[in-house]
């Protein structure tokens, strides 16, 4: 409720100033929402963080059986007031924007619509107003709004390191399934049904779990050939861990990490742009 009621107040004064700075209010709306750099953008973001937290808290409390039973219609009421207040928000955001479904497809655009969709979905299947935990992800605005812009230049690189990396880790992934296609097939052959090893797919599971060194141990190799294999498994699959690690490394020691601002364009709403940048690497607009 603090959050409608700051939102008012801030466009009325706003609009109460039109004519001396000469913005409009949809690009009022949009500094106070999107942006960090002034008072009342940083003032309305930490109250949206603090209410993205409140609300997943409350949802994890109302799984709690006891919690649940005391207090549901409590929870019931918190839960539809955040649903409310976080739709009204998103309206506000598509809004503001010169491109609404840019945001609308956007990271955090995703993220805000199925931080609202689980409650209402909740009306027609029971239960699944839980993944309204998913908020949390929102929590992320916290880099921008902090000034933690540094850390959304390592994100950044990381980012473009994954991508580089990814063919790389396209034929990691294949050379492991074939692997432990192969360990699997032959760990049924060596063991059999009698030792757990019911089928090709189980034992691949089984071969899986072992290579990832998990062992949840409901699947064992009970002959000495089986173990011996096994064995050669375990020891493979520390090697095999590090190899993705690797990949992604070599790429992180090849990037240069630039400076970025948290500047939010006002047409597509991206942001990460370099901090001397005039344009909107993403649509072009101006900054």
């Amino acid at each position: 409720m603090f959050e409608i009621f700051l939102i008012v107040e801030l466009i009325f004064y706003k609009w109460m100033e039109q004519n001396r700075n000469h913005l409009s209010l949809k690009e009022k709306l949009h500094e106070i929402i999107f942006e960090a750099d002034t008072k009342a953008g940083k003032l309305f973001d930490i109250i949206l963080i603090a209410s993205i937290l409140i609300s997943v808290f409350v949802v994890m409390l109302d799984s709690v059986k006891h919690f649940n039973e005391k207090y549901e219609e409590i929870f019931l009421i918190i839960e539809w007031f955040f649903t409310i207040l976080f739709t009204v928000e998103y309206i506000l955001r598509l809004y503001s924007v010169g491109k609404p479904l840019k945001y609308a497809l956007s990271f955090f655009g995703v993220v805000d619509l199925l931080a609202i969709l689980p409650t209402y979905f909740g009306l027609f299947f029971p239960g699944t107003r839980y993944f309204s935990v998913i908020r949390i992800l929102r929590v992320l605005r916290i880099f921008r709004v902090l000034k933690f812009v540094q850390y959304l230049g390592e994100a950044k690189t990381l980012l473009t390191a994954l991508k580089a990396s990814r063919k790389k880790i396209i034929v990691f992934i294949f050379s492991v399934l074939t692997l432990v296609v192969i360990l699997g097939s032959l760990m049924y052959v060596i063991e059999g049904e009698e030792n757990g090893f019911t089928s090709i797919p189980r034992s691949i599971y089984w071969a899986i779990v072992t290579l990832t060194t998990v062992g949840y141990g409901d699947i064992s190799p009970q002959t000495e050939i089986g173990q011996t294999l096994a064995a050669f498994i375990m020891i493979l699959g520390y090697g095999i861990i590090a190899v993705p690690t690797g990949i992604v490394t070599s790429e992180l020691s090849t990037k240069n990490l630039k400076i970025v601002s948290t500047q939010a364009c006002k047409e597509c709403s991206m942001e990460g742009h370099d901090g001397d940048a005039v344009f909107c690497k993403y649509c072009g607009a101006e900054l």
